[in-house]
């Protein structure tokens, strides 16, 4: 399980508790977050290297990989790099990069400057601004306990780390996948919020590319699904799994 920018192996927390009978549940504090400290930059195809590292260290010769947003990203370079290690992909509110350089571009320069700004003001003012982009806005309505945890997890973080993250594993930085879309054969469970606007557009594409690809777009969510509805989200990922 693979979690989203300023999260962490602690996002899952709540669905570890309530797999680990029946999974093998393994969660992973990716590079600039949480306890995965890094003196100099991971790109995405190294990351995606340590995991298979890990995997085979675990002795694991297959797994399913469940990711949410940045964590997704990754989720789909590993199946794109290395598809024999996996069952099955679950991507929540995923994309597959920026099919053209000038975007790319456009959004290393916007990732560069979220560094700088993290580098000069530190994390708790970044947290403030983070956790009031549009991207975020439905977990407004969420309770009071749920977004302080949110906010913790956030808080715990490392300026140095976040910004490292966004400069060498940002969306403007990895692969672009569209074009190979088609090659993948795993099954793959793609999720979107019904009212993230931006991601269901992404996803509906994602779904006409892939060989094996169904889209669930959950009622009453954003971008942060496993947080809004975690239920549903269980149940819908664990009926995915369970198929595989």
């Amino acid at each position: 399980m693979l979690h989203g920018f300023t999260g962490s192996s602690e996002t899952w927390s709540g669905f570890v508790r309530q797999w680990q009978h029946e999974f093998q549940v393994i969660t992973i504090d990716l590079p600039g977050h949480g306890k995965t400290r890094h003196s100099r930059p991971v790109t995405m195809e190294e990351c995606c290297s340590d995991l298979v590292s890990l995997f085979n260290h675990l002795a694991l010769r297959k797994v399913h990989v469940i990711g949410y947003s940045m964590g997704g990203r990754t989720a789909l370079s590993l199946a794109m790099l290395y598809p024999e290690k996996l069952c099955s992909l679950t991507l929540e509110s995923t994309s597959p990069g920026l099919s053209y350089e000038q975007e790319r571009m456009d959004r290393r320069n916007r990732d560069t400057q979220l560094a700088k700004r993290l580098e000069r003001d530190g994390i708790e003012v970044f947290v403030h601004f983070w956790e009031n982009i549009p991207l975020f806005d439905t977990q407004k309505k969420l309770l009071n306990d749920t977004r302080q945890k949110i906010r913790n997890e956030r808080l715990n973080q490392s300026a140095e780390g976040l910004a490292m993250s966004l400069r060498s594993m940002g969306t403007g930085q990895q692969p672009s996948w569209w074009g190979r879309l088609h090659e993948l054969k795993l099954p793959v469970l793609l999720l979107a919020g019904a009212y993230d606007e931006k991601f269901i557009g992404i996803n509906k594409k994602m779904a006409k590319r892939m060989q094996q690809a169904s889209l669930r777009l959950i009622e009453n969510a954003g971008h942060a699904i496993h947080v809004e509805q975690p239920q549903i989200f269980g149940k819908i990922v664990t009926e995915f799994l369970r198929t595989k």
